[in-house]
């Protein structure tokens, strides 16, 4: 009778195991992962930990990933196909400049994991799997300001520097964000902000 109230229990843990498998996938793995660098950054990304917040054995990891490294990888290729798509969404595919350098601001409180992320990830701009990716989605970035400007008549080059200009700010109230000095994403405080950003940095 023990052996068989053993097998029930081994029966069951394997039932379960398998049922991890099953009910979570690598896409699942990869949003908590985002979750957890928004929160706490690069750094804290573990197999270990990541399994107890969703709740599950760590076994389900090695279902879907080799390594942590390998699951840093997914995630950030994740986190950056969103980002070349927002982008795409508000500085593509609207066709008048000034209408697109708005949304870029814009875009700053209404993308809240987006920009935790990427503030997190400026933050370990050394590691070795986040540089390459900042570096592609700063150019990718810089590009679509740069060419908003010039469609507002500036010439290449000024064009590029107002692109620097811009997107400096944009970093600085990131880093700002990161040390609680900005204010709070819903309140006017912030709406008047972006609107003297606005004003200020982009033509009429």
């Amino acid at each position: 009778m023990a052996c068989f109230g053993i097998k029930i229990i081994n029966d069951s843990v394997k039932t379960a195991k398998k049922n991890e498998r099953v009910t979570l996938s690598a896409d699942d793995w990869e949003r908590e992962a985002l979750e957890l660098i928004a929160e706490r950054g690069v750094q804290a990304l573990a197999v270990e930990p990541l399994a107890r917040r969703m709740g599950i054995t760590k076994g389900s990891f090695y279902w879907h990933f080799n390594s942590r490294e390998s699951l840093l990888e997914r995630a950030l290729k994740r986190w950056e196909e969103h980002d070349s798509r927002n982008l795409n969404s508000s500085l593509g595919e609207i066709d008048h400049p000034r209408d697109r350098l708005v949304s870029f601001f814009r875009r700053v409180g209404k993308e809240k994991l987006t920009h935790e992320v990427y503030s997190e990830l400026c933050a370990a701009a050394g590691h070795a799997q986040v540089e390459p990716v900042l570096e592609r989605v700063a150019e990718r970035r810089m590009q679509h300001l740069s060419l908003a400007f010039e469609e507002l008549g500036m010439d290449p080059v000024r064009a590029r520097n107002q692109a620097r200009l811009t997107y400096s700010v944009y970093l600085g109230f990131l880093q700002l964000q990161r040390q609680n000095q900005t204010p709070s994403l819903s309140s006017e405080e912030f709406e008047a902000y972006i609107e003297h950003v606005i004003s200020t940095l982009i033509p009429s």
